[in-house]
């Protein structure tokens, strides 16, 4: 799909620049600890946009100005507005009125610009296919442009889909395709169309072979944008769900254990309490009362200076409730601490192949 050397170049350049610079600094931003959640998207989605756009400008800049630019004139100028946007600019560029060592290429360049939109058909060559149709005089083919298009995409898809293999990357594959599909339907709808689709006076000099490059040139900031955000806000639902079922299951286990133990000591203290109440009043005749007191601390531990120490009060009833209620706080607090680390859980480390065969693909794909 590359029509020259030096675009190719350029797309080899920008595809290293977003794998080997823009993606680590993103997972830098996103990196889990250094900035809270919304921050974090929020400066990688800022970072992402600032890089688009300079690399984009950048790119436009090297590229240079079309031909309706160069002249003045828009896509709805007909010859004679041409022809005197001509005639008006060559007086200016002329070498012999212009002190610019390149005023012959300048003015070279003015006039193959007036050239090709003074001849219609070249005009809607360029067009649709920019400054290298006309020079391969190229023409629009509805199946050698189905082809092309095919060509192009597939690979990209397949590029993409390497790229993006991994659990964690599921969303990112789907907001990844889903823009290429986006791109394909726009790309198709302005190439097939007789007329250029946007607006004139939003767009006065951009053709339709224009859109095309702008999309081309946007979409690897889009892919890697997608891949750094989606696995940033991957959840595993699977694993999310076995360890809340394991942290779940272990709190079940200290409830049984605690309802076992106070059932236990309940029985236990009924037991005791009975025969103590006997004892009490048949060994020093005290009244119901006193028989009352003792029975309550009967079978129990000692007591000390006639109060019951604090492994006796731990095993009534209320003591086993009151372990209960903080071994339910303390299994609630691991479960939602489980849920918390689960959901700031780091990026897991990617596939190296994915990653390589991406590279190679892309740089076998280009020349």
């Amino acid at each position: 799909m590359s029509s020259d050397g030096g675009d190719d170049l350029d797309g080899l350049t920008g595809f290293f620049f977003y794998m080997f610079i823009v993606h680590p600094a993103t997972a830098w931003i996103l990196r889990p600890g250094r900035f809270e959640r919304k921050k974090s998207i929020l400066y990688a989605i800022g970072f992402l946009a600032a890089l688009a756009a300079i690399k984009t400008g950048l790119s436009l800049q090297a590229k240079g100005p079309n031909h309706y630019s160069l002249l003045g004139v828009t896509r709805d100028s007909n010859p004679l507005e041409i022809k005197r946007a001509y005639r008006k600019l060559s007086v200016v560029t002329h070498p012999d009125k212009n002190p610019s060592p390149t005023a012959a290429e300048e003015f070279d360049t003015l006039n193959k610009a007036y050239d090709t939109l003074i001849d219609l058909e070249l005009r809607e060559v360029y067009n649709k296919f920019g400054q290298e149709g006309i020079n391969s005089n190229k023409r629009f083919d509805e199946t050698q442009f189905f082809m092309e298009l095919g060509v192009f995409y597939i690979t990209w898809g397949v590029l993409a889909y390497v790229l993006t293999l991994g659990k964690k990357s599921g969303d990112a594959r789907q907001w990844t395709f889903t823009g290429l599909i986006v791109m394909l339907v726009i790309e198709v709808t302005v190439m097939t169309s007789p007329t250029n689709p946007l607006p004139s006076t939003i767009f006065p000099t951009m053709t339709e072979h224009d859109i095309v490059w702008l999309l081309h040139t946007l979409f690897p900031a889009f892919m890697n944008g997608c891949r750094s955000l989606g696995s940033y806000l991957y959840v595993d639902l699977d694993a999310q769900a076995r360890h809340l079922l394991l942290a779940l299951q272990e709190q079940n286990k200290d409830i049984l254990l605690v309802l076992r133990d106070l059932q236990i000591n309940v029985q236990s203290i009924q037991a005791n309490g009975g025969g103590g109440g006997g004892a009490g009043v048949g060994a020093n005749g005290a009244g119901t009362a006193g028989g009352s007191r003792f029975s309550s601390t009967a079978g129990l531990a000692p007591s000390i200076d006639g109060q019951p120490s604090p492994s006796a009060m731990r095993i009534t009833p209320t003591g086993k409730i009151k372990e209960m209620q903080e071994r339910l706080q303390s299994s609630n607090t691991n479960v939602i601490n489980a849920v918390k680390d689960l959901k700031s859980d780091g990026n897991s480390k990617k596939s190296s192949f994915g990653f390589y065969a991406m590279i190679i693909g892309y740089i076998v794909f280009s020349y």
